[in-house]
């Protein structure tokens, strides 16, 4: 985790952080790209899940990888279903 600064892994992992966004059956489409980066705007950092069936595991890490090219993140953490991305 090189270049994430300490308190955005601290959180990342925290139960209390909530998932603020879902990606449902239209998947990363733009109104989704945009309500992230609003969300990164304010807050730096957002959980994201992923609703179950939606990707495989290939396709999955194909779909963190779009959101971080689309918005400039970095992908902090992933578990399961579930992202962290971070914007300075």
């Amino acid at each position: 985790m090189s270049g994430i600064p300490k308190w955005v892994a601290k959180m990342a992992t925290s139960r209390d952080f909530s998932i603020t966004v879902r990606i449902g059956r239209s998947g990363v489409a733009d109104n989704l790209i945009k309500e992230l980066d609003e969300q990164l705007k304010s807050k730096q950092i957002v959980k994201v899940k992923l609703n179950r069936g939606l990707a495989e595991k290939d396709s999955k890490q194909e779909i963190w990888t779009h959101i971080c090219d689309k918005l400039s993140a970095t992908l902090v953490l992933t578990r399961g279903n579930v992202a962290v991305f971070y914007r300075a």
